[in-house]
């Protein structure tokens, strides 16, 4: 049954627009990810030598992402969290999100997943998974 996500009162007294918003972003088939807060970006692409995983992860710090692979399952998660709200402070937009995320990708059988690289840089994580060298492509030469 899907919830109609709701702020307290008080935010909405401050916000004029926040009981608007509120009630245009009520989704009845429980699929937005506006209500569930924070949600990391990816994209994969595969090359020759290996898979790239590149995600947006913007105000996400480095010592807030976890990676781990278990049973050829590649779990990336982590969280961002808001800044602190002050009492003498007054927002008319608070659109960002905050909270907890985790994606999970099942790797291929033919990658290498004990030399996966990982950095972040700007906000974006990048992973490079490689391949295992006998399912790489090759030239056969003719003789």
């Amino acid at each position: 049954m899907p919830t109609l996500v709701r702020r307290n009162s008080l935010d909405e007294l401050r916000d004029p627009l926040a009981l608007a918003r509120n009630l245009l972003t009520w989704d009845p088939f429980g699929t937005s990810e506006r209500a569930s807060g924070f949600a990391a970006r990816f994209e994969v692409k595969e090359t020759d030598a290996a898979f790239l995983v590149i995600g947006d992860l913007p105000g996400v710090k480095e010592e807030e992402i976890d990676i781990s692979v278990d049973n050829d399952v590649m779990t990336i998660s982590g969280s961002r969290t808001a800044e602190e709200k002050k009492e003498n402070e007054t927002y008319y937009l608070y659109e960002r999100q905050y909270g907890s995320f985790s994606r999970s990708f099942r790797l291929p059988a033919h990658t290498d997943s004990s030399k996966i690289e990982a950095h972040l840089e700007h906000g974006v994580l990048t992973m490079s998974i490689p391949k295992k060298e006998a399912s790489r492509p090759r030239k056969i030469a003719l003789k």
